[in-house]
């Protein structure tokens, strides 16, 4: 059976509203709705700090 709505997918789909979804989407910069959120609270100079650390005990642990 051909599909008849150009706008919808043979599942039902609305391609149309599905468009606009992803248009809005990208509006909010792309990463969602928590993307910049989380980024902002990550302190990237404490996180190398705690990533050497890391290596220097790792070091010394193997004996």
């Amino acid at each position: 059976m051909a599909n008849q709505n150009p706008n919808q997918t043979s599942a039902g789909t609305n391609v149309q509203k599905v468009r606009q979804q992803n248009a809005q989407s990208q509006g909010q910069g792309g990463a969602g709705q928590f993307g910049t959120e989380f980024a902002s609270e990550t302190n990237a100079q404490e996180v190398r700090r705690q990533n050497q650390q890391s290596q220097a005990n790792k070091g010394q642990g193997n004996s």
